[in-house]
C-alpha cells in the first residue's frame, strides 16, 4: 500500500452498501483433493459456513469491506487471506491446506497456585466490567494459557484453540481464538487481538427484540459508528462533534500508575473539525485513513458522560457528554480503515476515556447492521 497516494474523503451525503457473496473451493494441497466439512468463515463477523463433499463453499450476505478470510479444519493448518469486496461478489482460486505433521512432545504440567487470580484478572481486563460483562461467560477458560510477571506488573495470555463464550446480553456465541493478550496493571496499557466467527443465540421473540436493542446501545457512540459515520459524512447528524486537543508534556507530572491526569499540559481548540482535516480516501478502493497531528477529541452527544478523569476545558458548554480521545502511535502516519469502520493496524492508534470500556462484552461483529431509523 502507497500511503503517499492519499486524496481527501469525497463527501457524498449516503453509501449505499449490497450484500455480496464470496464462492471458492478447498482443497488438500498434497494431493489436490477436496476437504469437505471444513469451517470457512470471515473473521470477527457473522459470516461462516461449512465446505460441501466437492470442497465448494458459499459465503452470502457479506458486507462490503475487508476481512480475513479464515478456513479451519482438523489435520490441516489454519489458513489466512485478505478478501475485499466493494461492488462486486468473490470467486476465489481454489484454497490449499497444508497437512499438520504430528508430534509427540512431552507435555510438563507445572501447577500455578495463582491461576484463579489471573484468570479473575484476565476476565476484567478482555470482558470488561459493565453490565454486559456479568452476561459474559467462558466456556472453556482451560484453554488459556496465562503468564504474569511481577518485576513488569504484565499479564499475558493466549489460547491454544477458539474459545466458547457466551454473551447471554447481546445474544451471541463466539468462538475466540486469542492470538495475544497483554495486560500492564502499572501502566494501565491493554491490547489483544485474536480471530473468531459470531453466532445468533436463539431464543424467544421477546429475547431476540431485547438482544437487537442491546446491540444497537452498543453500536452507537462506538468507534465503529464514528468510522462508519466519517465514511457516509454523516458525524453531525450521527452525533458526532470533534476537535483538536493539543498536548504538552507537564514538566512537573511525577509519573506513577494511572497518574495520566496531570502527564501534559492541555489546550482544547473549541472549533470543530471539518471530517476533510482527520480523514483521507485512500489509492485503495473500500479503504480510509485517519490522519492528524496532535489528537482528536470526538464528543457523542446522544451519550452521558461516564468518564469523569477524561480532560476538560473549562469552559467547554458540552462537558457531559460521553467524550474520547484519540492519538496516533508517533511511528505511524494513519490508522487505515474500512468500509465496515475497522482499523486495519490497531496499534497505530490509542484511545482514551468512553472508547476504552467498549470490551469484549461489547464487541460486535465487523458486518453487524445497526436497523434502518423509521421514516
Amino acid at each position: 500500500m502507497q500511503k503517499s497516494l492519499l486524496v481527501l474523503i469525497l463527501l457524498c451525503p449516503l453509501f449505499c452498501f449490497a450484500q455480496l457473496k464470496i464462492t471458492g473451493k478447498v482443497i488438500n494441497l498434497n494431493d489436490k483433493k477436496p476437504i469437505a466439512d471444513a469451517s470457512v468463515f470471515l473473521n470477527n463477523a457473522s459470516v461462516g459456513n461449512k465446505t460441501a463433499a466437492d470442497g465448494s463453499f458459499v459465503l452470502n450476505n457479506v458486507r462490503p469491506g475487508q476481512y480475513d478470510l479464515i478456513v479451519s479444519v482438523v489435520g490441516y493448518q489454519t489458513y489466512s487471506q485478505t478478501v475485499t469486496l466493494i461492488n462486486n461478489n468473490l470467486v476465489l482460486p481454489e484454497i490449499g491446506l497444508i497437512p499438520k505433521t504430528i508430534e509427540l512432545n512431552e507435555v510438563k504440567i507445572k501447577p500455578d497456585q495463582n491461576w484463579g487470580k489471573y484468570y479473575d484478572m484476565f476476565k476484567r481486563q478482555f470482558l470488561g466490567t459493565s453490565a454486559n460483562a456479568a452476561q459474559c461467560k467462558i466456556l472453556n477458560p482451560d484453554l488459556l494459557d496465562l503468564e504474569y510477571d511481577a518485576k513488569t506488573h504484565t499479564l499475558e495470555a493466549s489460547s491454544y484453540d477458539f474459545l466458547e463464550i457466551e454473551n447471554k446480553a447481546l445474544g451471541y456465541k463466539i468462538k475466540y481464538k486469542l492470538n495475544q493478550f497483554t495486560y500492564n496493571n502499572y501502566k494501565g496499557f491493554l491490547y489483544y487481538d485474536g480471530i473468531s466467527v459470531f453466532e445468533d443465540l436463539t431464543g424467544s421473540s421477546a429475547k431476540i427484540r431485547k438482544w437487537k436493542k442491546k446491540r444497537q446501545t452498543a453500536y452507537l457512540g462506538s468507534p465503529m459508528h464514528f468510522l462508519r459515520s466519517i465514511i457516509t459524512n454523516q458525524l453531525l447528524q450521527a452525533g458526532f462533534e470533534v476537535f483538536k486537543l493539543i498536548r504538552k508534556p507537564n514538566p512537573e507530572y511525577k509519573g506513577g500508575p494511572f497518574d495520566d491526569k496531570n502527564k501534559y499540559l492541555q489546550t482544547l481548540i473549541k472549533q470543530p473539525l471539518d471530517v476533510n482535516a482527520f480523514a483521507k480516501r485512500t489509492d485503495q478502493p473500500g479503504l480510509f485513513a485517519l490522519g492528524f497531528n496532535d489528537c482528536l477529541y470526538v464528543m457523542y452527544n446522544k451519550k452521558a458522560n461516564n468518564n469523569p478523569d477524561i480532560y476538560r476545558s473549562l469552559d467547554m458548554d458540552k462537558a457531559d457528554f460521553a467524550t474520547s480521545i484519540a492519538t496516533l502511535d508517533e511511528h505511524e502516519a494513519y490508522a487505515f480503515f474500512d468500509n465496515n469502520g475497522i482499523v486495519h493496524n490497531p496499534r497505530s492508534i490509542v484511545f482514551e476515556g468512553d472508547w476504552t470500556s467498549y470490551r469484549f462484552a461489547e464487541m460486535l461483529p465487523v458486518d453487524y447492521e445497526p436497523p434502518t431509523p423509521a421514516k
